[in-house]
C-alpha cells in the first residue's frame, strides 16, 4: 500500500516484472550523450554530481536499440524492449500497402504498452517531459498522468508552474534540455511523484564535439539540474537513446553516400526508394543524414541480391543486409522492413538521393549525426549501486532499454 493506493506486488510489461518504486524514480534518456561527452566533462572537472554517480553509483556502457535514433529508441526505452516487440524501427517509414512516406507524429505504430501507461492505470503517479512534442505523442499513448514537452512551454508551465526562468525555449538551441530537466525538478519538489520520464533534445551533440567549450558548459547545466534532482531524493537513472559521431571530410564537408543515386547509376532509373529513417520535422541539424537508410526496391525484375552485394561493396558501407537478416540481426520488426538495410561506416552518413537534402543549414558546421553500430555505444548511469542480482545480470551485457528494470527493480535507495 501506498498512501491510499491498492497496489500489486509486481506489475508485468512486455515480459519483464516491476516492484512498487520505493522512492521516486528519474529516468533521463540523455539524447545523443555518446560516452566521450562525459569523458571530456569529468576532464574538464564540469559534471562534479554526474561523476559522483559514476563512481558511487553504477556505471557500465550499454548498447541502443537499432536504428539508432531518437524514436525507436525512446520508444524502447519506455516499453523496456526492443523495436521487434514496439514495433516503431524509425522516425519515418514508407507504407507497404499505400506507397505514402510517413513521418511518425504520434504512436500510431507501437504494438507494446509503455511503462508509463502500466504504471499510471495501476494509481502510480507518473510524469513524461519530453523535448518535442512529436515524441511525448508516442511516449504518452494510454498514459493517464503528466504528459508535457518543451515545445509547448506553456502547457507545461499552467500544469506544474513556474519552471526556473523559462517563458519559451528555442527549439534549435540547448534550452530545450534544460527546460525539461528543470520541469522534472519542479515536479519532485512540488507533487508526488512515482515514476518520472524526461527525455533531452540532442541538438548540442550534433553541433559541438565533446571537447569543445559549448558542449561542456552544456554539460555541466545538465549536471547541475541532475543535482538538484538527487538532493529531492530521487533515485536517477541516465541512459542516451544514441552516441553521436563526426561524419565529416578533413575539409570539414559531409562525407555522404547517396545510396539511391548509387543503385540508380548501377541499375537504372527507378531501380529503388531510399528512405532515410532519422527523418523528423527537426532536420536543421542533421538535413536528414545518419547511419542508417532502407532500400525498398521499385522494379521486381533486379536482382536483390546483386543489388545487396553492389551496396555492400561501396565506400562508407559497413554492413548491406537483406530485411529478414537485418530484423534477425538487430531485433527490428519485420513488418514494413526494407528489401535492403544499409548501414554506414563509422565517419560516413548515408542519404537517399543527393537533391532530396538540403545541406545549406550545415554551412560552417561539420555534420555529426547518428544511426548505425557505431553509435549503439551509450551510457548506463545509477545513482545508488546494484544489488548483487542486478550486479551479476549487468555483467552479461545492458541494453539502454533496461534502464527502468535496473532503476526500479536493481537498487536500494
Amino acid at each position: 500500500m501506498t498512501g491510499d493506493r491498492e497496489i500489486s506486488p509486481a506489475l508485468s510489461i512486455n515480459g519483464r516484472d516491476y516492484r512498487w518504486p520505493v522512492a521516486p524514480v528519474v529516468v533521463i534518456c540523455f539524447d545523443g550523450c555518446d560516452p566521450a561527452y562525459l569523458v571530456a566533462a569529468e576532464q574538464a572537472h564540469a559534471i562534479p554530481n554526474l561523476s559522483r554517480m559514476m563512481r558511487d553509483g553504477f556505471h557500465r556502457t550499454a548498447l541502443a536499440a537499432m536504428p539508432t535514433f531518437t524514436n525507436p529508441n525512446n520508444v524502447a526505452i519506455a516499453c523496456g524492449a526492443p523495436p521487434a516487440v514496439t514495433g516503431v524501427s524509425g522516425n519515418y517509414y514508407l507504407d507497404r500497402a499505400t506507397g505514402r512516406e510517413v513521418m511518425v507524429l504520434d504512436g500510431h505504430q507501437m504494438k507494446a504498452e509503455t511503462i508509463f501507461a502500466r504504471f499510471s492505470a495501476t494509481g502510480a503517479d507518473v510524469a513524461v517531459v519530453t523535448a518535442k512534442d512529436k515524441l511525448l505523442r508516442s511516449l504518452a499513448r494510454n498514459h493517464t498522468g503528466i504528459a508535457l514537452s518543451a515545445e509547448s512551454p506553456e502547457a507545461a508551465i499552467a500544469a506544474i508552474g513556474p519552471i526556473g526562468a523559462w517563458e519559451r525555449p528555442d527549439k534549435y538551441s540547448a534550452d530545450l534540455s534544460l527546460f525539461v530537466l528543470d520541469a522534472g525538478v519542479a515536479l519532485l519538489e512540488r507533487q508526488h511523484c512515482d515514476i518520472v520520464y524526461l527525455s533531452l533534445s540532442d541538438y548540442v551533440q550534433h553541433k559541438h564535439a565533446p571537447e569543445e567549450p559549448e558542449a561542456i558548459a552544456f554539460m555541466g547545466e545538465v549536471d547541475a539540474r541532475i543535482g538538484r534532482l538527487l538532493k529531492l531524493g530521487a533515485v536517477v537513472g541516465i541512459v542516451a537513446d544514441h552516441g553521436m559521431n563526426d561524419m565529416a571530410g578533413p575539409d570539414g564537408s559531409a562525407r555522404v553516400l547517396y545510396v539511391q543515386d548509387e543503385l540508380e547509376r548501377a541499375f537504372g532509373p527507378g531501380a529503388a526508394r531510399v528512405i532515410c529513417p532519422i527523418t523528423d520535422p527537426f532536420v536543421r541539424h542533421h538535413a536528414s543524414l545518419g547511419g542508417f537508410v532502407r532500400v525498398y526496391r521499385r522494379n521486381d525484375a533486379l536482382d536483390m541480391t546483386a543489388m545487396q552485394h553492389h551496396l555492400a561493396g561501396l565506400d562508407g558501407v559497413e554492413q548491406a543486409l537483406l530485411g529478414p537478416e537485418a530484423c534477425a540481426l538487430y531485433e527490428l520488426p519485420e513488418e514494413g522492413e526494407g528489401d535492403i538495410v544499409v548501414i554506414a561506416a563509422p565517419g560516413f552518413a548515408l542519404g537517399a538521393a543527393a537533391a532530396e537534402h538540403d545541406l545549406s543549414a550545415l554551412a560552417g558546421h561539420r555534420l555529426r549525426s547518428h544511426g548505425g553500430t557505431a553509435e549503439q555505444k551509450v551510457p548506463f548511469i545509477l545513482s545508488h549501486p546494484l544489488d548483487p542480482a542486478f550486479a551479476a545480470r549487468a555483467e552479461a551485457g545492458l541494453r539502454n532499454f533496461d534502464i527502468f528494470d535496473y532503476a526500479i527493480n536493481g537498487v536500494t535507495p
